[in-house]
This record gives structure tokens, C-alpha cells and sequence, in this order.
């Protein structure tokens, strides 16, 4: 069983070697440190169980949380010299049509909703639909029809299909 004293001799030995790793992986300093102090507080608690040879465990967290940590940065933001000045449309009209259209498609029938869908908002083809519901052609064409037409009974699903929201 290992303990604390084990754990402590790890991480003197080896936590410079976990740190250059880490700075291999990220090409930064900073974040090489934090990387490799939450690699160790994660080993930290499987401690007991890690084996007589921890450094492939240790690794493994090493790599595992920096692959989760580049997939979830965000990198949309790019830093310019003068900002933008480009005004926006306001839009807060079009959120009541959406809803709107939202409810009229809850209102559905459950075939039809999917129908309505997969051919209007995932621009599939017939046969696809009918093939993903398990269908005929003929079957997802009528069902297309009866939805439409029900749709165009509710007015607020008409005001917002004729605005385009």
C-alpha cells in the first residue's frame, strides 16, 4: 500500500521531469505548472491505487488533462488595435416569432414534428427521412403535408414562417 512519504518522494523526484513534459505539451510556462500541479492533485487521489511504477498513471493524467484543456479554450477572441464600430440590428422582435414557431412545432404529432424537422431545419431529402424514421417516400411527403397544413392554421406559426424567423 503506498502513502504519504511515497507520494512526496514522487513528487521530488519527478516533478521537475513532469514539468518539462507538460511545457513540451503546451509550450508555456505558466500553464506547464498548473498542468503538472493538477496531474499530481489528481494522483494525489488515486494515490493507493497506483501501482509500484506510477509515472505511466501520472503521464497518462498529464496528457489526458491537457488534451482537456486545449478542447475546451476558446480561441475566438483576437485582440485588435481599434475596435470595431459596427452597429447591430436589434433583433429581439424575431425571438417572440421563434418561440412561436417552437410551440407550433411542439404542437405536432411526434412523426410529423421529426418530419417537419429533418426536411426544413436539417434540409435532408425524402428518402434520408424516410430511411432514419423507417418509412416510405410517400409516407414523409404526406406527413410533410398534413404538418404544413396544420401549421398554417396556428397564426402565430404563420406570422413567423412568413417573417422567416
Amino acid at each position: 500500500m503506498r502513502d504519504r512519504a511515497d507520494f512526496e518522494r514522487y513528487v521530488e523526484q519527478r516533478s521537475s521531469r513532469l514539468l518539462r513534459t507538460a511545457y513540451l505539451l503546451c509550450r508555456d510556462w505558466a500553464t506547464a505548472e498548473d498542468l503538472t500541479q493538477t496531474a499530481l492533485a489528481r494522483a494525489w487521489l488515486a494515490w493507493r491505487r497506483v501501482g509500484a511504477d506510477p509515472d505511466p498513471y501520472v503521464y497518462r493524467i498529464l496528457a489526458n488533462t491537457h488534451a482537456s484543456w486545449w478542447r475546451r479554450r476558446w480561441r475566438g477572441e483576437v485582440p485588435t488595435r481599434e475596435l470595431p464600430n459596427v452597429a447591430q440590428a436589434d433583433r429581439t422582435d424575431e425571438l417572440g416569432s421563434r418561440e412561436a414557431l417552437r410551440a407550433a412545432l411542439a404542437a405536432l404529432p411526434a412523426r410529423q414534428r421529426a418530419v417537419v424537422v429533418l426536411r426544413y431545419f436539417e434540409d435532408l431529402p425524402d428518402a434520408a427521412i424516410a430511411d432514419i424514421l423507417g418509412c416510405s417516400v410517400a409516407t414523409v411527403r404526406s406527413q410533410a403535408s398534413r404538418a404544413l397544413a396544420k401549421l398554417r392554421l396556428d397564426p402565430a406559426a404563420r406570422a413567423a414562417i412568413q417573417t422567416g424567423s
